[in-house]
């Protein structure tokens, strides 16, 4: 299944789907997917005309990482065993999509990420480049993986990781959802692909200050959810040393001259940066613990969905694209089964 989110793109759109391929080696079929975010132009018309097999149209504009959990879940219960992600903007080649899939047919990832190659991009300024790399850096500390564009929505999922995938940020999904499977028994590898010249400017990005912003929120966020122990100690270390500076003065006067004297302001501002410590110490022992209550939590998640393919649950807000494969209620949903490669249906 190739999945492509979209905000109206009937500009655009067009051209992505004249591209992208109806047959591809090692597979039995491939299918496409529009996720429709609440678009008010004619994007579901242009998406049917050109022959989109499903569509999955969401009430209002819920925003990117809600459309692609959407396509994520109805890419499943249409039955996908591999699931390419990509965009309506018609940055990434069509032709670059055998390169993606590669090593999940090959069996040595469940997730691959399509590598841009930012240095190479002409149309990002060095700025945005010089941040891209920054973030990316972040991503790769926080994940545990050696992904090089952690920013790339270019990706392919098989049906394990697909089904371990729950996106909660309602910004974006590319970085939480790497953390995500870096935390997981998820094998991540890259790809470098190449990119189209720019068509329209990204819809993610109105300011660089704000995407820098929003972008730190959803890593720390979501390191934060994995990790909170790590966070807060380290908070708490760096508060527990403030605290020791702030009491060097009265420290050094006590112990070199016997003079417990003054320092008030000192040992008030120590005294704080102290308590603060073991608090946020204590937040961490209390996330650590929560995190284990959200494992489970995910745990129960994946098994929900596996029952639900079994029952044969349909999609949410579906609809069959004219010409293409029968609607939910006309379709029989087969159980969940396990991946074999010698006969995929993309």
């Amino acid at each position: 299944m190739i999945q492509i989110p979209c905000l109206d793109e009937e500009a655009t759109l067009p051209r992505v789907l004249g591209e992208l391929p109806r047959q591809l080696d090692g597979f039995d079929s491939v299918e496409w997917l529009i996720v429709d975010d609440g678009s008010t132009d004619r994007t579901l018309e242009v998406a049917r005309a050109h022959g989109v097999d499903h569509m999955v149209r969401l009430t209002n504009n819920k925003g990117l990482a809600a459309a692609f959990q959407a396509g994520i879940d109805a890419s499943l219960k249409l039955g996908a065993d591999v699931i390419v992600n990509t965009d309506a903007d018609h940055q990434y080649p069509a032709e670059e999509i055998p390169r993606l899939v590669g090593p999940i047919l090959a069996g040595r990832a469940d997730m691959v990420v399509g590598d841009r190659r930012v240095k190479e991009i002409e149309h990002f300024s060095a700025t945005k480049k010089l941040l891209q790399r920054l973030g990316s850096w972040v991503v790769r500390r926080a994940s545990g993986t050696r992904v090089p564009d952690t920013t790339s929505g270019f990706r392919a999922y098989n049906r394990e990781a697909a089904l371990q995938l729950q996106v909660v940020s309602n910004y974006t999904y590319t970085l939480e959802s790497l953390i995500q499977a870096g935390k997981m028994l998820v094998a991540v590898e890259h790809v470098a692909i190449a990119t189209n010249p720019q068509t329209r400017d990204s819809r993610l990005v109105d300011s660089t200050a704000r995407y820098v912003r929003r972008n730190a929120v959803a890593v720390f966020r979501a390191y934060v959810l994995y990790e909170p122990l790590r966070v807060f100690t380290i908070v708490a270390a760096v508060l527990g040393v403030a605290a020791l500076a702030a009491w060097m003065p009265f420290l050094v006067d006590w112990i070199l001259h016997g003079d417990r004297t003054g320092h008030i302001q000192s040992l008030i501002l120590g005294a704080v940066l102290a308590l603060s410590a073991v608090q946020m110490f204590g937040l961490g022992v209390v996330g650590d613990a929560i995190a284990g209550q959200r494992v489970i939590a995910q745990r129960t998640f994946e098994r929900v969905r596996r029952l639900e393919l079994e029952a044969g649950v349909e999609p949410s807000h579906y609809e069959a694209s004219a010409g293409g494969p029968a609607a939910p209620d006309q379709r029989r949903f087969e159980p969940a089964r396990e991946w074999d490669r010698s006969e995929v249906g993309a």
